[in-house]
């Protein structure tokens, strides 16, 4: 099994007249999701593509249900007990097993926690780097670029060095605490070779040539790595947009966010900027403040998008369901050409109502946060089963929301749940040029990982990741598709074959015990017509 071969510089000597072939469809927003014609005249001789998507009613009815499913007594009860059993299950394993895991990590040459691959899954491009860098940076600058036009406003330009007179500051002055914190980054993690991330990247969905220059600036700079993939984050300010006058309903900043993605799809040549840098996009990400109260509630009687122009912000649920069905129409037309496709990973259960956890259970391939999840057991449960992936940061959680000792990722990771570390903003809570080995470390002092811990976290965050397929078969093992032990390979991961197979006979007790549930209520209910008709028969003889 030989490393994926080096990549070239993919935004290199690239000629337009290579792009694949234009497929001539239309494509048109109604009711919210983009439909996909067969020429770009919709009126004339136009048939619609067969492009499914999730259905409003089912998703509705099938969250309505999923929320009354959380309050119901004996299934909370129920959950709980399995989320019990499953932790006193885990501290049993660790008492008969913690030194064979740790012999069969002895016995692998050249791997160790740190030189096996992890990944940032949850980390915004803004603030990537800590404070010294930045600082850093902002002198270097200063001393070789005052010239340079760095802010424009109201059609004037200003120098570095007049942003700084305005300011009153000159480079001498700055230090790590006038900054107001309390594509050298790339080259860091090159450096690093077992460290790699998934940066966020803003786009707001307020004018539709935000895609194309997000693309001219990756393009132009050459903003690239092997070690990095981009998610999309969609901040959920349409209320602040409407306000402003800048969108004049939702269903506008749907289709800002996704008629270029579908232009670029159909024919690239339109977009060969954004066709080149999708090449290296992962996924979308939806941002905001969870906590913020919301008015609305998601309903079969909720206006369309483009009948949404109140002054307040669709719900959660709402700005999830629309970006889900569109991303599925966009995977079908992207799988059909052969093209990366994208998906769902929102900011989850940080705070705020329950139901956002919901949204995410049904539409989310993994979450980041999932705070929330603690005080939920029917949903924690569920995604146990489901094993949907949480990117927590403990650190990040520990300045905002909930402190550190209080964090249930010791407690996830015991479960079963697919946990792994992230930073999060390594500008606003780390210190030092390697702020995910920070927050390992960190975490293995508070909770007393062991080493087995440690390397499993890793190993989930590279499982949960959007790096290709080709990538994960060289740092996994090229079987890590398949299930229980057979998919580990520990010269790789230096994850035990014990830790692996006991998570697999776990998952498989579960599901074997839930699945007999059903039989069992289906037997019944086969017994009971059989009487019914048996019943029924003699009475008519």
């Amino acid at each position: 099994m030989h490393p994926p071969a080096p990549e070239r510089h993919p935004y290199e000597n690239q000629d337009p007249a290579s792009m694949p072939h234009d497929m001539g469809y239309g494509c048109k927003m109604v009711d919210g999701v983009m439909h996909v014609y067969t020429t770009r005249n919709i009126m004339e001789k136009s048939t619609e593509l067969e492009l499914p998507y999730p259905d409003l009613q089912e998703y509705i009815a099938d969250m309505n249900m999923m929320m009354a499913l959380i309050i119901n007594g004996p299934v909370k009860s129920f959950c709980y007990r399995r989320l019990q059993y499953l932790s006193s299950k885990f501290q049993m394993h660790i008492l008969l097993n913690e030194m064979k895991e740790l012999a069969e990590q002895k016995k692998v040459p050249h791997r160790d926690f740190y030189n096996i691959r992890k990944v940032d899954t949850h980390i915004h491009a803004s603030s990537c780097m800590n404070q010294k860098h930045l600082l850093r940076f902002i002198k270097r600058s200063m001393k070789k670029y005052p010239k340079e036009i760095v802010h424009v406003e109201r059609g004037k330009g200003q120098t570095l060095m007049e942003v700084f007179e305005t300011m009153n500051l000159t480079a001498f002055d700055l230090s790590v605490d006038t900054l107001d914190m309390h594509a050298e980054v790339m080259a860091d993690l090159e450096e690093s070779k077992y460290q790699n991330v998934e940066l966020r990247l803003s786009i707001y969905g307020r004018s539709r040539d935000e895609w194309d220059k997000l693309a001219q600036w990756a393009v132009t700079h050459q903003v690239y790595s092997s070690n990095v993939r981009w998610l999309v984050q969609v901040p959920r300010l349409f209320d602040v947009y409407h306000t402003k006058k800048q969108l004049c309903n939702f269903q506008e900043m749907l289709e800002n966010i996704f008629a270029p993605l579908f232009e670029a799809t159909v024919h690239p040549g339109s977009h060969p900027e954004l066709h080149l840098f999708l090449q290296h996009v992962v996924g979308f990400d939806s941002v905001d403040d969870e906590s913020k109260p919301e008015q609305h509630i998601f309903n079969l009687d909720s206006p369309l998008p483009v009948n949404w122009t109140e002054e307040h912000n669709p719900p959660y649920s709402y700005y999830l369901y629309y970006m889900y069905a569109n991303m599925t129409v966009l995977n079908h037309l992207r799988r059909q050409r052969g093209f990366e496709t994208l998906v769902l990973r929102p900011h989850c259960g940080e705070a705020g109502p329950i139901h956002h956890l919901v949204s995410g259970f049904m539409l989310s391939e993994n979450i980041s946060h999932g705070l929330l999840l603690r005080k939920a057991p029917v949903l924690q449960y569920l995604y146990y089963l489901a094993q949907i992936g949480i990117a927590m940061s403990p650190l990040s959680n520990n300045s905002l929301f909930l402190s550190y000792h209080r964090n249930p990722l010791p407690e996830y990771l015991s479960r079963g749940l697919v946990v792994s570390l992230s930073t999060d903003d390594p500008l606003q809570f780390h210190f030092t040029k390697e702020p995910l080995m920070e927050e390992y470390s960190i975490a293995a002092q508070v909770w007393k990982l062991s080493s087995c811990d440690m390397c499993e976290l890793a190993r989930n965050s590279v499982l949960m990741s959007g790096f290709s397929q080709g990538v994960k078969d060289f740092w996994l093992g090229p079987h890590h598709t398949k299930e229980g032990q057979e998919s580990n390979d520990i010269r790789r991961t230096n994850v035990p074959d014990i830790r692996v197979a006991y998570r697999y006979e776990t998952m498989c007790e579960e599901l074997n015990l839930i699945t007999q549930a059903i039989r069992t209520d289906e037997q019944e209910t086969i017994r009971e017509e059989g009487s019914l008709c048996m019943g029924a028969g003699q009475k008519e003889k």
